[in-house]
Formats: C-alpha cells, sequence, structure tokens
C-alpha cells in the first residue's frame, strides 16, 4: 500500500517510529511534517498559542503548504491512504484540499481532545473528525467522542513501544550515568502530583533518579535537585535509564483520562521493572507482584520498593515475567499498525459490498 504519512519526522517522535513501522511492514511510506509550513520561530509561537486558538489562524500557511509540498508533487493517484498523526493543525479548509488523492483518511490520535487539559488545542481537529474515514485511539471513553465528532468507524488501540528504537542494550553498554535504583523518566507536569509524589519516595530514603524536562518549574524544584540526573532522553540514552534502574515509575496523566500510557509498554520491552498506579487497564495487561507492581498512592509505593530492592532476585523475576508478557501481548507498533491497516481493509471490503 502507498501510504501518505502526515506527522512529526523528528527521530525521537512517536509519529515517526510508527510511520518507519509501517514501513516495516512493507508499505511504501510518503512522510511529510506539516510544520515544514512553519518558520522555527513561527514553531515557537504556535506551540504556545495552538493551546488557546485551537490553529485556526494558520489555516493558510497549511492550505499553500499542502499545495506546494503534495500537490504539486504527485498526481491525484498515488497514494492509497491518508495517515494524519494528531491531526491538530487542520481545519476544514485544509482537510478538505486532502480528497485531491481521491483515498480514505485515517486520523491516529494518542491524545485526548475529549479531555480539558489542553483548552482549545483539539478545537480544529474536532471540526474536521467529519472528514475522516476512519480513526484510532487509545482510550475507551475517545471510542464515544469521536463517533459523536463525525468519524464513520472508529478502532481503540493500545500504546505501543516501538521494536527497534526500544530494543534491549547489552549489560556493559549501559553507561553507570544511567544505572540506578529507581528512576523516572519523563516531564514535570504542573498539577499532576509527581513532583510531590517523587518527593515522598526522596524523603523515605530511597535514591532516584529523575530525568526529563521543566523540572526546574516545579514548586519542589530545590528539594527535588538532588534527584535530577538530566533532560529529556530518547534513542539508546532513554532505554539504558530504564534498563540501567532496578524499579521504572510509570506516571499518568491524569487530565489525559489516562488509565496506561506508553511507559506500560516500553518499560517491560526494554527490561524494566514496571511500577505503576493501579488501574483496571494495567490489570489486565500485567499479574500484579509477578509482572509489574502497582501502587495507589507513594506510600504503597515506597512500601513495595523497599520490599524489591531488599530482594533482587524478585527485581529479576519481575522484570523477565513483564517483558515476556509484553512481547506476547502485540503492544508493538507493528503489531498496531497492522490493527489499524486490517480495520480499514475489513471496513473496505465491507463497504464494496
Amino acid at each position: 500500500m502507498n501510504i501518505l504519512y502526515i506527522g512529526d519526522n523528528n527521530k525521537s517522535s512517536t509519529a515517526f517510529h510508527r510511520a518507519n513501522s509501517l514501513s516495516r511492514l512493507g508499505h511504501t511510506v510518503t512522510h511529510v511534517n506539516p510544520r515544514e509550513a512553519f518558520s522555527l520561530l513561527t514553531i515557537k509561537i504556535l506551540d504556545k498559542a495552538s493551546f488557546y486558538t485551537g490553529y485556526f489562524w494558520v489555516q493558510n500557511q497549511i492550505c499553500k503548504w499542502i499545495d506546494l509540498k503534495l500537490i504539486k508533487r504527485y498526481s491525484s493517484n498515488t497514494f492509497d491512504l491518508i495517515w494524519i498523526n494528531s491531526g491538530e493543525e487542520f481545519d476544514s479548509k485544509s482537510i478538505l484540499r486532502l480528497d485531491y488523492f481521491n483515498c480514505k483518511k485515517v486520523l491516529y490520535q494518542n491524545d485526548d481532545p475529549g479531555s480539558k487539559r489542553d483548552f482549545r488545542r483539539f478545537d480544529s481537529l474536532k471540526r474536521t473528525m467529519k472528514y475522516y474515514d476512519y480513526a484510532a485511539v487509545v482510550r475507551e471513553p475517545n471510542l464515544r467522542e469521536f463517533a459523536d465528532f463525525g468519524v464513520k468507524n472508529v478502532i481503540r488501540v493500545y500504546m505501543s513501544y516501538d521494536e527497534e528504537v526500544h530494543k534491549p542494550l547489552r549489560h556493559r553498554q549501559i553507561p553507570t550515568i544511567f544505572r540506578s535504583e529507581i528512576v523516572f523518566v519523563g516531564t514535570w507536569i504542573r498539577g499532576d502530583g509527581r513532583d510531590k509524589f517523587l518527593l515522598d519516595l526522596i524523603r523515605a530514603g530511597l535514591n532516584i533518579s529523575i530525568w526529563g524536562s521543566r523540572w526546574e518549574k516545579s514548586p519542589l524544584w530545590e528539594d527535588l535537585k538532588i534527584a535530577y540526573k538530566g533532560g529529556s532522553l530518547s534513542g539508546p540514552d532513554y532505554v539504558a535509564a530504564i534498563q540501567g534502574a532496578d524499579i521504572a515509575i510509570g506516571f499518568l496523566s491524569h487530565g489525559n483520562r489516562d488509565l496506561h500510557t506508553r511507559r506500560s509498554l516500553e518499560i517491560p520491552f526494554i527490561g524494566g521493572l514496571l511500577c505503576a498506579e493501579r488501574t483496571i487497564e494495567h490489570e489486565r495487561m500485567y499479574e500484579e507482584g509477578i509482572e509489574a507492581v502497582f501502587w495507589r498512592d507513594s506510600n504503597e509505593c515506597i512500601e513495595i520498593c523497599k520490599r524489591l530492592l531488599s530482594n533482587k532476585n524478585l527485581i529479576k523475576d519481575i522484570k523477565y515475567a513483564g517483558m515476556k508478557k509484553v512481547r506476547a501481548g502485540a503492544y508493538g507498533n507493528q503489531d498496531i499498525c497492522a490493527k489499524i491497516i486490517n480495520f480499514i481493509d475489513l471496513n473496505k471490503k465491507y463497504e464494496n459490498k
């Protein structure tokens, strides 16, 4: 299948990873990034302004980009499918321009447009959903919401690890800086409480390593910076930080109505021990205490971590069982992308009857 893939092409982005997984599945993928429509300065402004404007003021630039980057370069029968990752940049005016290619459009959305966390960021997307033939979402509530927004066919999939990007390293390849007892790799999010949670662990005497962006913005920064190791990680460094830790903490974004996250799959695939909030979906994925460990609050997490750190053989057993479980569960990017393509193919056959 010839796929026009529209989404972030930064090598550390999950959109880039999914595009590559479609190529590994044997599809011909033309990957373009809609942010090429803007200068670097505009992108910096856009990132802030989009949360309050829903991208409505950039539609002329997006339309010009579609005309120059796509319509003038490719014939109308070049592609069999248009795969749009996120889709927040497109309004009705720009999304309809893609009808030039006379093929179906699928939206992959790993954020939560139905939540209120990101203000008006997804306003344009909500107005355009009726123009998509298919959508793939990662949260149960989005199934109904996307149908209400007008998407004709919606499939729910789980978040995913990447089979190539998250391959475990050889033990000797893990630098000393990435070896730790307990690690959290991720961003500080205002109001999510992860700074208070990690500080509780530090004050309980646990040895924590924190990697990620924006932590200096936390009101608790002065107390947390003793555990802070550096900025956001990707590629082999991210893998090394997870693999080199005895325990890896996995937080949810409650503003995004998470019941699992990418970390829920990436950590066990890499060979880390997932220590995350207890949810219905986490309990469906893993046998608690055998394949992963779960907590309801920082006090329970402290108890679990102290028990595990006193029994390194148990840590090894849970790591191995978690890795085995996640690999058997078809949670990789190739698995998820193949599921979406199969969903599209089945619906096409039904529509043609």
